[in-house]
């Protein structure tokens, strides 16, 4: 069972009596990840400079917890600075013609949707399933596949009402009607679990700055092996390439793995960092993590409803639910203010107050928003 005072030892801003529900923005430093960066900087500024080697064993060793996130292999883990660069790598690469269809939703974070508009230019049909209440549902999206639908991307957890859709459900319908399928996980790794396998899922892309409690600057992409057999690379560096260190030969072999995608020098403060996150969420077990973060949502959501704002999913399967609670109201900004003003921490988008607590946050904090929630007029 978690110890949930031992994990908040771990988050240095607690002792200044915040209470920080903006997971879904940015996470944040906690201690091991404070202690890593800070010793890269020393070695790096004063012993070992260029520590190449050590810095390869921290690649692989991240890799290798990623790939067991996602149920994978590290093979098919490449790292790349940020979710949107990841998706171009499959927008731009995938082999599509004219008149092929890439079907979306509504409600996607930009991220997930320019990658694929500028596909439009090359002919290729951008379909967008339209939301209801704020849902997206996995019924949604199958019922709008049609016979010219070759990708479906969506995001594990919508960014704007935290619906988490059911990934299982599109992912058998694509692998039956041979359809490539895509997600967006930034917004539900580190705060649920993720099986690309069990979910027929061919592509993932997703950064480090948010529930995965790491820096801005590093993402990683998931690629399958069939889906690499299908895409066109277009950016290519000297780390793509098989014989990357005899510099002179220039030899045009592409490496089977998903480091071809790796071209050049990487965020290595970044995967120090990722590393050092990555073995906090080991110690305290991936299952148990996602278990506390759903309870804390379902208490949130099921108190918030106490209240005059009402979260916009609070009636779904607790299936559906990650760990983003929101409700929209026009008088967003006085909400906004009045939470700050008691040293709470969240964000609005698009109208949308939105609160985010990950699973060291605890019931007494969320009693306390809701508190100052019911005191405004």
């Amino acid at each position: 069972m978690l110890n949930i005072k031992k994990v908040r030892e771990q988050f240095p801003y607690l002792k200044h009596g915040k209470i920080y529900f903006n997971h879904a923005s940015t996470g944040p430093l906690c201690t091991p990840v404070l202690e890593s960066i800070r010793k890269v900087l020393y070695e790096k500024s004063e012993t070992n400079i260029d520590e190449y080697l050590g810095l390869q064993a921290v690649i692989n060793e991240t890799k290798t917890d990623l790939a067991s996130l996602i149920n994978t292999s590290p093979d098919r883990i490449a790292f790349v600075d940020n979710t949107t660069n990841g998706i171009n790598i499959l927008a731009a690469g995938l082999q599509l013609k004219h008149g092929d269809h890439v079907l979306l939703n509504d409600l996607e974070f930009p991220a997930n949707v320019y990658p694929f508009l500028n596909l439009q230019r090359k002919g290729i049909v951008i379909d967008f399933v339209k939301s209801h209440d704020g849902i997206v549902s996995a019924e949604d999206i199958i019922q709008n596949i049609v016979p010219e639908t070759k990708l479906v991307s969506i995001s594990q957890v919508q960014f704007l009402t935290g619906y988490r859709v059911n990934l299982g459900k599109i992912g058998k319908v694509c692998r039956e009607k041979d359809i490539f399928f895509s997600v967006d996980a930034i917004q539900g790794l580190g705060a649920v679990q993720l099986d690309v396998v069990k979910d027929n899922i061919d592509f993932v892309s997703a950064g480090s700055q948010k529930w995965l409690l790491g820096l801005q600057g590093l993402g990683f992409i998931y690629i399958s092996e069939k889906l690499q057999e299908n895409i066109d690379q277009d950016c290519i560096g000297w780390l793509s390439v098989e014989d990357a260190w005899n510099f002179l030969h220039y030899d045009l072999k592409l490496k089977k793995t998903a480091d071809r995608y790796q071209g050049g020098t990487l965020n290595s403060i970044g995967i120090y960092a990722l590393n050092a996150s990555l073995k906090l969420f080991k110690q305290f077990n991936f299952s148990e993590i996602e278990n506390q973060i759903i309870n804390n949502s379902m208490y949130f959501i099921e108190n918030l409803g106490k209240t005059r704002f009402k979260p916009i999913i609070q009636d779904v399967d607790p299936n559906n639910i990650a760990g983003i609670i929101s409700f929209k109201d026009p008088d967003w900004k006085n909400i906004y203010d009045s939470l700050a003003k008691g040293n709470i921490d969240c964000s609005v988008r698009l109208g949308y107050v939105r609160m985010s607590p990950h699973f060291y946050n605890t019931k007494e904090e969320i009693d306390k928003v809701i508190d100052v929630l019911k005191q405004i007029d």
